[in-house]
């Protein structure tokens, strides 16, 4: 597990007076990259999201939402996509410890998860503050930030006794988009002086789903609308200074996350599904996260650096009513019975930090990392019956194949934060990953910032970074199958079966990146180019490996060609009128995302995004901002992979369109905090079909409002 100094920067926050000031560590320095941004405490009430922390990290540069693949199947539920690599590529860490939940459902033939993702286990309240870390920056990390990093800090406890209590509530003026009820509570101090302070917190959300027939009465599309949801989450932390220079925390959290069923994720006009069950299951809870984790952690604050410990236990159980596994039906929900999948992650690491002033001013990180993560899904592997055929030398009778699936990885890793001369920063870094199943992977880097002059600065870097194949992938015993429809259309004829593979190569990505910034009295701006060169990206495979006596082509996960990612990030602050009127944008644009075989995209995306916001501090007290964000057009794929989609290729397209934000914070008095405002604005509406990039809802205008009580 990746460890980071910033919980160490929260402990010093506490006990500035008891620890050494030392030249900033590497991943310090790497948060100064183009490739980073910083979402504040204030940047999230000023503008909160309305279920999921998603909703504002989409808004940072590199940033946008989508399914697992370019199919685009389960459109509504998007996750974090950095520059265009997916989700997959997407690591989501909550106080620097990886968050693994999604892992825990089923992996489709098409690449996708029926799932939200894991940004939605902080409530908005609670977080401190969200590093988006794209490209180089992300390379310490180790597997699965191909994309990049999402680093969720919670708030720290506090020295004095301190609480509150969150209400918030969406109501959309389309009566048939659901709408949102969350309320929180916060509390923090001392149970014994200086030594022992806590953090407890907890929280309930409810969303309802959209309105079954919402896309059908628009464009005549059975596919559904956003799903609702049920959260519930309580966490501890309880944080021990043994001395002024060491610091123990440990925190548990638990959380509950119930889908509210909109209809079926996948289109379907229900047809398919046993005696109209996917249509009676509407507004019901098809699927449950419970989500539980453990952590230790020791800061050392030493003559000769810096220290920290990790160990961390999650476990996530995923309870979901059994779903189709072949062909069309893949997905799609065919029983009123529950099943449970059990994913279960152990981790290690220790970090030390120490400033050498010899020779050249640097800071020199040296780390270790253990992760171990098991998984136990007997629905997901039983629910493709080949019974009295051997397939791939595998049996086909479920009850023959194994449930569970297991993978260690241990990781070494050194970096270097060098300043040679005034105004130069070298930042190199190595990296070493040994996958038990998958062997051995390298990930160098090397970062750069160079002062030009007074007011400019060029910065650059490059990485490779790796996923290791996934357990759905390296299962032997994990069976999708199709008629016919779903095969490679390279198979003329014939069924197919798809297997598990245990021989995979990790996937592998160069990341690239070079930035200009500019930074004088108030005002900035920036540009980077980046590139992400893809290769060996695990795919169902489309050679035969075996026939089975049934007669269907045995295929497995494989890994597939290369594919290429490149755009522009952008940013400019400009102090319209200083300390009361900010106006702040970034922008995004595409310039590739293909794989080099097909020209499919990676993940469907808007080709430019452009995030615009006008922060006014009226007074001391009240503070309004408008926000402004234009999606450019978003193209569906143009090449066809399976027998299926050969005559059914859609060139549905959606056209650029805006949505606009306008929010009022007003602190009524120094306990008392309110906020509201209006999120789509010019109420622009898109209604999912599942036709061509047509994969998703947009909502429409809603108003929500917001209070803060505390003490």
């Amino acid at each position: 597990m990746a460890t980071t100094a910033s919980a160490a920067e929260d402990a010093e926050s506490n006990d500035s007076d008891a620890v050494m000031t030392v030249q900033k560590t590497a991943e310090q320095e790497l948060k100064q990259q183009p490739g980073v941004s910083i979402i504040t405490a204030e940047d999230i009430a000023k503008s909160p999201p309305v279920n999921d922390l998603s909703d504002i990290i989409r808004k940072m540069p590199g940033v946008n939402l989508t399914g697992n693949s370019a199919n685009g199947s389960r459109g509504n539920n998007r996750q974090i996509d950095i520059r265009g690599m997916g989700p997959e590529n997407t690591l989501i860490l909550i106080d620097g410890v990886p968050v693994n939940s999604r892992s825990s459902v089923r992996y489709s033939w098409k690449g996708e998860r029926d799932t939200r993702g894991d940004t939605n286990w902080v409530p908005a309240e609670l977080v401190d503050r969200i590093e988006v870390l794209r490209g180089p920056a992300a390379a310490r990390y180790g597997s699965g930030a191909a994309g990049g990093v999402i680093n969720i800090y919670t708030k720290r406890p506090t020295k004095d006794w301190h609480g509150s209590l969150s209400l918030f509530t969406n109501q959309p003026e389309d009566s048939k988009e659901g709408d949102t009820k969350r309320a929180n509570f916060n509390l923090s101090g001392p149970l014994a002086g200086d030594a022992l302070t806590m953090r407890l917190y907890g929280n309930i959300n409810k969303t309802d789903a959209d309105a079954a027939d919402i896309n059908n009465a628009q464009n005549g599309s059975y596919a559904a609308g956003r799903e609702g949801v049920r959260n519930k989450d309580i966490n501890a932390l309880f944080s021990w200074k043994l001395t002024p220079s060491q610091i123990v925390d440990f925190d548990y959290s638990y959380s509950r996350q119930g889908n509210i069923y909109a209809g079926d994720t996948q289109y379907s006009n229900g047809n398919l599904s046993p005696n109209g069950l996917v249509d009676s299951l509407y507004g019901s809870e098809t699927n449950r996260l419970y989500r539980q984790s453990y952590g230790l952690t020791h800061n050392g604050f030493w003559e000769w650096g810096t220290s920290k410990f990790t160990a961390s236990y999650e476990k996530t159980n995923n309870t979901r009513l059994n779903e189709g596994s072949t062909g069309r039906v893949e997905g799609m929900i065919n029983s009123d019975e529950f099943s449970t999948s059990r994913l279960e992650n152990y981790r290690t690491s220790g970090e030390v930090n120490i400033p050498i002033e010899q020779w050249l001013s640097q800071t020199v990180t040296l780390g270790a990392e253990w992760n171990r993560e098991e998984l136990n899904d007997p629905a997901s592997i039983s629910a493709t019956d080949a019974s009295g055929v051997t397939v791939g030398g595998q049996s086909g009778n479920p009850a023959d194949r194994n449930p569970k699936n297991s993978a260690t990885t241990a990781a070494v890793y050194f970096e270097d934060n060098i300043e040679p001369w005034v105004g130069t920063f070298l930042i190199p870094g190595l990296r070493f990953d040994h996958h038990n199943q998958f062997g051995n992977n390298w990930s160098p880097s090397l970062n750069l910032s160079q002062d030009l002059g007074e007011f400019f600065k060029v910065k650059a870097g490059i990485a490779r970074v790796f996923k290791a194949p996934n357990l759905y992938q390296s299962s032997e015993g994990y069976l999708l199958g199709t008629r016919g429809n779903g095969c490679p259309k390279t198979i003329s004829s014939g069924s197919c079966y798809l297997l598990g593979n245990t021989d995979l190569d990790a996937e592998v990505s160069v990341n690239k990146e070079l930035g200009l910034e500019f930074a004088a009295e108030g005002y900035s701006a920036g540009i980077t180019w980046f590139r992400n060169d893809y290769k060996n990206k695990i795919v169902a495979g489309t050679d035969i490996i075996a026939t089975t006596t049934s007669g269907y082509n045995v295929l497995q996960w494989e890994n597939g060609g290369k594919a290429l990612v490149e755009g522009l990030e952008a940013n400019l602050t400009v102090p319209l009128l200083r300390d009361v009127l900010d106006w702040r944008t970034n922008a995004t644009y595409m310039m590739e995302s293909k794989s080099k075989e097909t020209g499919n995209p990676l993940s469907i995306i808007p080709k430019y995004t452009i995030n615009t916001m006008l922060d006014y501090q009226v007074t001391d007290k009240l503070s309004t901002a408008v926000n402004w964000t234009m999606y450019g057009r978003q193209k569906p794929r143009e090449y066809s992979e399976t027998r299926l989609e050969v005559d059914a290729m859609s060139n549905t397209e959606i056209g650029a369109y805006s949505v606009v934000g306008i929010s009022l914070n007003y602190e009524l008095t120094k306990d008392l905090r309110l906020n509201g405002g209006v999120s789509n604005l010019l109420d622009k509406q898109l209604y999912r079909a599942n036709d061509g990039a047509s994969t998703y809802n947009e909502p429409g205008r809603a108003y929500y409002a917001g209070v803060t009580m505390s003490f």
